[in-house]
């Protein structure tokens, strides 16, 4: 189950379907369902205040990723994504300006990288992060594609 929420931003998602079969079909790709995944759509100052308590960083930051999966499917030994995707709508807004991305493929893009955080892949360095870049762009390919065929 793929649930998505506001705080502190006025902000509405339109593409919930879509982007739920997208996130579910990235998951089953990579040998994962999603059990359940929340999607919190915020302001930078409420991304900054979660960046300080949880993890002890003082900067702004457009996504922060929160995996709490314990477990896989004892039957299927299928791999469970149980997690929290806290997004800052206003760092979003300016990176797509700013790289030139507009704003719904750098939305896409960032929800893409905290759905491939958390099925396994990681940005701790150069080499891991043009890997996390690649699998983002296959995402937003997915997304394409099933935009098309829809």
């Amino acid at each position: 189950m793929i649930r998505f929420f506001s705080e502190e931003v006025k902000f509405v998602f339109n593409n919930k379907r879509l982007v739920s079969n997208w996130l579910n079909n990235i998951a089953k790709k990579n040998g994962y369902i999603i059990r359940y995944l929340n999607i919190i759509f915020c302001s930078d100052e409420y991304l900054l205040n979660i960046n300080k308590q949880y993890l002890g960083h003082d900067y702004y930051t457009d996504i922060i990723t929160f995996d709490n999966s314990f477990s896989e499917d004892n039957i299927t030994k299928t791999k469970i994504v149980n997690g929290d995707i806290f997004i800052s709508i206003d760092t979003v807004r300016c990176n797509g300006q700013e790289y030139g991305e507009g704003f719904d493929n750098e939305l896409y893009r960032v929800i893409a990288h905290g759905l491939l955080h958390l099925i396994g892949f990681n940005d701790i360095n150069d080499n891991l992060q043009q890997q996390m870049t690649e699998q983002e762009d296959l995402s937003l390919k997915i997304l394409s594609d099933m935009k098309l065929m829809s």
